[in-house]
């Protein structure tokens, strides 16, 4: 087995010998051009030699051998990455409930007692991506907060402005200010990864302090996980527990390339299967509350999707199953004045490929309003480009309206569904009807149960055809109430007494 004191020697014998020939080639008057552009692959081929291992042609990248490269450590990494990771603190005033609360014997003769509030917090992690004080983090960590600090590493804390949030994607923007600027990790390109990639994860897990884990790329694309709405996730082995959510996963050059959002665990703790969303919708979200957005809007593109199947793809005569087949196109949207129409599989979208309807959401996503999208796809076994133009979703012309008086849908907000509504309620961009936007906290309409996302369809055997509609029947008041809700596709009906 050779050892690396004769690797050492060869490597040494190779770059003298080399010197030694470009010297003598000089002295001749001949051959210094064409052993000058040997030198580098002699000298390469000694490297190789010494250390045993070849780049891959199809990278450029190799393993580490030897003591000397195992030994190599992050923690140049880390030192230039960690100060930008910070802690977020939310809190949020709870109103207690009495004990005696639904019992009518006690509410006899106590009435209805209040309890104090109380605070309740949660805590969680974040990434400065813009030394102005531009602060990414999941939007499950900020939920329903009422104020939200962020701290520094070195122990500084700041009130921090909600600049944005989007539930579906689970991110929300934050503003924190200061007199300097602030540590901050670039954004880097999430398309670029592939599985096997080393990275690290910084964040505060389970509150111990900031702490940083390395692993590698477990897998891309990830779907159908169960966290949220958000269909594309990048997996990792780096170890990820409670509080790491809104963490920074870091690439060896010490760029941004997710936020750490959830694990799969049966016990609560890491068992190496951590999901990541990735930088590119990062960016995208970024760009949109730096622009001043309230919320995030993906591009309107009017058409619907269905998985391809192994039969699907049988019968479209395609090699494998992959990509989304379009199972209907709305009039008058982008996709139908661009062609496309039903039957056709989208199969690239500007050069990425598409596997399935979700990854396509997500390249849909992460395109700017008011640019053109280049979509291949298969029509009857030919391959054709089509040119899309994004546009901004048709907000309707309706009004959102709050119901008031004494009715079970007191307290909500309502409106007609536009595809730009729908877009914002995370419901298909099909849907009709009239849908419940918000219910204030404690109101009638919270205590019966109603949703945002709710579409109400009938209230005491009138259906409903506009909000206006709905608030003039609520407001009118009445004693017995017969209504139908949809939620999640199913029709919901209640009578009651009011």
């Amino acid at each position: 087995m050779t050892t690396a004191w004769q690797r050492m020697v060869a490597a040494l014998a190779g770059a003298v010998l080399t010197a030694g020939l470009l010297t003598a080639a000089a002295a001749q008057g001949g051959g210094e051009g064409f052993l000058r552009e040997l030198l580098p692959d002699l000298l390469r081929g000694s490297q190789e030699e010494a250390t045993g291992s070849a780049p891959s042609a199809a990278t450029g990248t190799r393993v580490p051998f030897g003591r000397d490269e195992i030994e190599l450590s992050f923690a140049p990494l880390v030192r230039e990455t960690a100060p930008a990771v910070v802690n977020v603190y939310a809190s949020q005033e709870v109103r207690g409930r009495s004990p005696f609360a639904g019992d009518p014997f006690f509410e006899q003769f106590f009435g209805r007692l209040e309890m104090p509030p109380r605070v309740q917090s949660s805590l969680g992690s974040g990434v400065l991506v813009d030394a102005s004080g531009i602060v990414v983090t999941n939007n499950h960590v900020i939920r329903g907060a009422d104020a939200v600090k962020v701290a520094m590493s070195d122990g500084r804390e700041y009130e921090s402005e909600v600049l944005l949030k989007d539930e579906s994607l689970d991110l929300a923007v934050l503003r924190i200010a200061a007199d300097e600027p602030f540590p901050a990790v670039a954004i880097g390109d999430s398309d670029a990864l592939e599985v096997g990639d080393l990275v690290l994860a910084i964040g505060n897990p389970f509150g111990v302090g900031q702490t940083t884990t390395s692993g590698i790329v477990s897998g891309l694309a990830r779907s159908h996980i169960g966290i949220s709405d958000f269909g594309f996730f990048i997996q990792t082995d780096a170890a990820i527990n409670p509080g790491n959510s809104g963490g920074a996963l870091i690439d060896m050059k010490g760029r941004l390339i997710g936020i750490n959002t959830a694990i799969f665990s049966r016990s609560g703790g890491s068992i190496g299967i951590g999901f990541a969303i990735p930088s590119n919708m990062v960016r995208a979200v970024v760009d949109a509350a730096k622009n001043g957005a309230e919320r995030f809007e993906r591009p309107y593109f009017g058409a619907f999707f269905d998985p391809v199947t192994a039969d699907v793809a049988e019968a479209l005569g395609m090699a494998r199953p992959g990509g989304a087949i379009v199972t209907e196109v709305t009039a008058d949207s982008p996709a139908a004045r661009a062609g496309l129409a039903a039957g056709d599989v989208i199969v690239a979208l500007n050069g990425a490929a598409i596997e399935h309807p979700d990854a396509l959401e997500y390249r849909l996503a992460t395109q700017p309003i008011g640019t053109n999208a280049a979509v291949r796809i298969l029509r009857r076994g030919e391959d054709r480009t089509l040119d899309v133009r994004l546009e901004r979703a048709p907000g309707g012309q309706g009004r959102e309206l709050v119901i008031e008086g004494g009715s079970p849908f007191a307290g909500a907000r309502v409106a007609a569904l536009s595809p730009r509504l729908a877009q914002r309620l995370r419901l298909p961009g099909n849907a009709r009807g009239v849908a419940v936007v918000e219910v204030e906290r404690g109101s009638p309409a919270g205590r019966l149960g109603l949703r945002p996302r709710d579409i109400v369809r009938e209230v005491n055997g009138e259906t409903i055809d506009s909000a206006e509609t709905l608030k003039r029947l609520a407001e009118a008041g009445g004693r017995w109430w017969r209504f139908t809700i949809e939620r999640d596709g199913r029709l919901l009906r209640q009578t009651l007494r009011f």
